[in-house]
């Protein structure tokens, strides 16, 4: 027989209540969780073991890898850097110099046709008047015969010198004469007539003629120019009609010398004729003061992109100082012995090694350095100092009476997965765009150095600067000065110092209890006492949270305003150094010589039927509208002049083409635009290939019109009976330019919401997961719409700046939300202020180091810093809006939910939230046996 069980009346069995089990899913996840934390902890002993191994392995592999800057290389290919790496521009390009090669043009070069390897060109413009002024086209061709005349010398001493000049660099004719701009053969016809006072021949714009017949197209060699209209008006640039009128005046001029670069002695003698091209310009500019001279060069653009770095040098040494000295206050305290101020140098000198750690990898591999590169130590100091300063304030939560391997181990089951999983977010961002998707080489290099630096950074942070904790650690149990290493005398001794000895050594011993109402020694931090006793009531209060609601649909507007006006930066020399060559000439280029498009080579690559009448309707319909220099309107006008039908058999179209036409000296130019092709023996060749050149018209919004042309032409070419296609060497750059640039900023974001989805598995709450995506998006959202606001064009700098701040965000507000979602019991507001005092602080600290870190490089003269301040600035204040302001007042009334017992249920949260308003149990048990002092097993329940 059973009994009644004592306590049940009446003889009724009652049902036992029993608290509901746990879903499955949610202990998988405990145990998995608890596994880590374990495994971070068995670390933590291991390194607090051996602290002077892991100090001073890391600091002897920096000096070694250190001493690998003797293959320090620069890249100095810029295109192959800021063009989009598969396009269809450049295979058209290839194509296009494998038909008409620049040296194969014997009689006309265009500028900005083809990449024409090595050049020299300058724009010269006037103070007052016109460059077709007698004093200023004197000037001019003075200029032009000192540069023509110019030598340089290699080797610059030796006996084998040799003394080089244009002539004998210069790409030559048929003739071996020097090729010269068209321009330069008007100016001596107009001298000339003036020195014989005789009339002065007839310049027109954009096409004139010369005196030996033959049309040029002078729209790029002339700049701000005035024209004579029907009656004698005056119309200014751009007014002339196709066929040209006469030129009044002309506020600048653009001169290009052309140069061979075969082999490696001729590319070295070009670079030097370069160097003293610019140099002659600067003497002649100081000689003539009424005339202004924008030279350029083909290294200019790799010389100015790579000056960046230059620049920079003495800016990123001053945000190492400014951060090393932040650092050092936001570790100190008022107590002296559990003050860290060397803890901050510590940091910051951990992420340094860790660098130069990372160089010294990417020299020996035979990696380059381009400019790019001076946002990666910018995204170690955020990830790093992170790490560092939520490790110091754990130690500070931990037990001062524990043994200093408990107290790290502490640290480590603490922190480290949080680190862990946001340097694995780091990681897997910065790893996919640099994988081969990126079709942006300097997308792909900076985020694969990236990755590389965050990766050396982590173990770092795990070796170098846990070792250093443990040091310090030891000088807070001898109770030492945590500044001069001294150690603090007792209070009876101190009691007769003087008053500053007194502050200087200002400390509380661990026997000494502290009264009711005296604070907690930890609160002698002040940015912790701040956040505790004011910031955390405040923004918690029910008064203040609507203004913080509101302040986040401002934040939202104002990205979705900037971000619907997000344009694309596809010019090179908007990301190079401010006041160089580059800038000012593509100043003075969009100045005066914007009216017109570069020139547009229009290739038909396959052999056309050119004599029917359909397809010479079509190409004279393609070329409709533009300013046009063609082979075949001018056959065709020519066999309009003799009475010719332009419709005629096969034979007799080429026959007359070759054996009439290119054998005038007005059309013999066109012989290098035409290809023919033999047939057999007796019949006459084919035309196999053809070019023609046309210029558009435009306006302010050039890159954007020439993209739209491209477009429409491609397009066009697609359904046309006649194969042809057109090239541009700034075709690269717009080519695909926008899905390049972009493509790596969205497979990061999938590829952190896609781990964020993958870590819910590990984490207790799921929910943090979707929290922390959410903020990552609207963290990325503001960053990417208030940088449009303030300017800033998506190129691929920016786009560096949006992948890294996806890790940024996730360092300074994962721990916030983790440190909420891990809290049971109480109300969501009290959770929110201890979130914000135990990780709250640590991202606060590094946001502060971190804008001072900034602020050095904001005062650089370049274009490619300013976009990388005003990026990472933005990163930091939205990041810091969201931790400090937007998520603690969210979470108060959104979920998760907390919990009146510390089970998994789903109680009610509790109004308030007071210590004491919750009832926690702890057991602590410590065992420490120290040369020091020994400390008895402690359990308290």
């Amino acid at each position: 027989m059973l009994g009644i069980a004592p306590g049940l009346s009446g003889g009724r069995w009652e049902r036992l209540e029993t608290p509901p089990p746990r879903p499955r899913a949610r202990m998988l996840r405990q145990v998995l969780h608890a596994g880590l934390r374990t495994s971070f902890h068995a670390l933590g002993r291991f390194v607090a073991s051996h602290p002077v191994f892991f100090a001073s392995a890391p600091v002897l592999l920096s000096i070694l890898l250190g001493a690998s800057f003797s293959r320090y290389r620069v890249e100095e290919d810029v295109e192959s850097l800021l063009a989009p790496k598969h396009s269809l521009a450049k295979i058209e390009g290839n194509l296009v110099e494998s038909l008409f090669p620049v040296n194969r043009s014997k009689h006309a070069l265009y500028s900005d046709l083809q990449t024409p390897g090595r050049y020299g060109r300058v724009i010269v413009t006037t103070r007052k008047g016109s460059v077709l002024d007698p004093v200023h086209l004197d000037a001019i061709l003075k200029l032009h015969k000192r540069i023509y005349q110019m030598q340089v010398t290699v080797p610059a001493t030796g006996a084998n010198s040799f003394n080089y000049s244009f002539s004998y660099l210069c790409l030559p004719d048929d003739k071996n004469v020097c090729i010269i701009d068209d321009i330069i053969r008007a100016m001596e016809q107009i001298q000339a007539a003036r020195g014989a006072n005789a009339s002065v021949p007839l310049l027109r714009y954009p096409i004139t003629r010369l005196a030996d017949g033959r049309q040029a197209y002078v729209g790029h060699q002339l700049g701000g120019v005035q024209g004579w209209g029907p009656g004698g008006a005056m119309r200014s640039q751009g007014a002339p009609g196709a066929k040209g009128e006469g030129v009044r005046s002309a506020r600048a001029l653009q001169l290009t010398y052309y140069l061979q670069a075969r082999g490696g002695l001729m590319d070295r003698v070009a670079g030097q004729w370069e160097k003293a091209f610019c140099g002659e310009l600067r003497r002649f500019a100081a000689a003539h003061p009424k005339l202004g001279l924008y030279p350029s060069t083909s290294s200019s653009l790799r010389t100015d992109f790579q000056f960046s770095s230059v620049l920079a040098r003495r800016p990123l040494l001053a945000s190492l100082g400014a951060c090393g000295v932040l650092a050092v206050l936001c570790c100190s305290m008022r107590d002296c012995v559990r003050s860290k101020p060397w803890l901050g140098l510590l940091a910051l000198l951990s992420v340094t090694l860790s660098g130069l750690t990372a160089a010294g990898i990417l020299n020996l591999t035979g990696a380059t350095y381009n400019s790019t590169y001076l946002g990666i130590p910018f995204v170690m100091l955020g990830h790093g100092l992170f790490g560092s300063f939520e490790m110091l304030s754990s130690w500070r939560r931990t037990r001062d009476d524990q043994h200093v391997k408990e107290r790290v181990a502490s640290v480590f089951e603490d922190v480290m997965l949080r680190f862990s999983g946001s340097t694995a977010l780091h990681l897997t961002t910065l790893g996919l765009a640099a994988s081969p998707l990126t079709n942006m080489e300097a997308v792909r290099l900076f985020c694969r150095t990236a990755a590389l630096a965050v990766a050396v950074g982590y173990v770092y942070t795990l070796s170098f600067y846990s070792s250093c904790l443990v040091f310090t650690g030891y000088l807070e149990t001898g109770y030492r000065h945590g500044c001069f290493c001294r150690r603090v005398p007792k209070p009876d001794r101190l009691d007769s110092k003087p008053a500053w000895y007194r502050c200087l050594m200002y400390t509380r011993y661990q026997e000494e209890a502290p009264a009711n109402n005296e604070p907690n020694p930890q609160d002698s931090h002040l940015l912790l006492g701040c956040v505790r006793r004011c910031y955390g009531d405040w923004i918690t209060n029910t008064y203040v949270k609507p203004f913080v609601v509101l302040l986040y649909l401002v934040y939202i507007s104002f990205g979705l305003m900037g971000f619907l006006q997000v344009t694309q930066g596809s010019d090179p020399s908007a990301l190079v150094a401010m006041d160089t060559a580059t800038v000012l000439y593509t100043r003075a280029q969009q100045r005066y010589f914007s009216a017109y498009s570069p020139v547009i080579g229009f290739y038909i690559y396959e052999s056309a039927p050119y004599w029917n009448a359909s397809v010479q309707h079509d190409l004279l319909e393609y070329a409709k509208g533009f300013q046009r220099i063609s082979w075949l309107e001018a056959y065709l006008s020519y066999l309009s002049e003799r009475n010719q039908s332009a419709s005629q058999p096969r034979e007799n179209f080429t026959r007359t083409l070759r054996r009439a036409f290119l054998r005038e000296p007005r059309f013999a130019h066109f012989a290098d635009d035409i290809i023919f092709a033999e047939r057999g023996p007796g019949e006459e060749p084919d035309v196999a290939a053809s070019r023609l050149f046309l210029v558009a018209k435009t306006t302010e919004n050039k890159r954007e019109e020439m993209s739209v042309l491209l477009d429409t032409l491609r397009r066009l070419s697609l359904t046309s009976r006649v194969r042809f296609l057109v090239f541009n060497p700034s075709f690269v750059y717009l080519d695909r330019h926008a899905a390049a640039v972009s493509s790596p900023l969205r497979h990061s974001l999938l590829a952190a919401l896609l781990l964020l989805g993958l870590s819910s598995l590990a984490l207790v709450e799921p929910l943090v997961a979707a929290w922390l995506g959410l903020t990552l998006l609207s963290v990325q959202f503001g960053v990417l719409g208030f940088m449009t606001l303030w300017g800033v064009e998506l190129d691929c700098v920016s786009v560096l700046c949006l992948i890294a701040a996806l890790g940024h965000a996730a360092d300074c507000c994962g721990p916030l939300l983790c440190g909420f979602s891990s809290g049971r019991g109480g109300s969501r507001t009290r959770w929110v202020r201890v979130a914000l005092e135990r990780h709250g602080v640590p991202s606060l600290q590094t946001l502060v180091c971190y804008g001072a870190a900034l602020v050095p490089v904001g005062s650089v003269r370049s274009n490619l810093t300013h976009t990388l301040f005003r990026c990472l600035a933005l990163t930091a204040g939205c990041s810091a809006l969201h931790t400090l302001a937007f998520l603690p007042t969210l979470l108060t009334f959104l979920p998760p939910c907390k919990d009146r017992g510390g089970g998994g249920g789903g109680g009610p949260p509790a109004d308030g939230g007071g210590d004491g308003e919750v009832q926690r149990q702890e057991v602590e048990g410590v065992e420490m046996n120290d040369s020091t002092r020994v400390v008895d097993q402690i359990t308290t329940v």
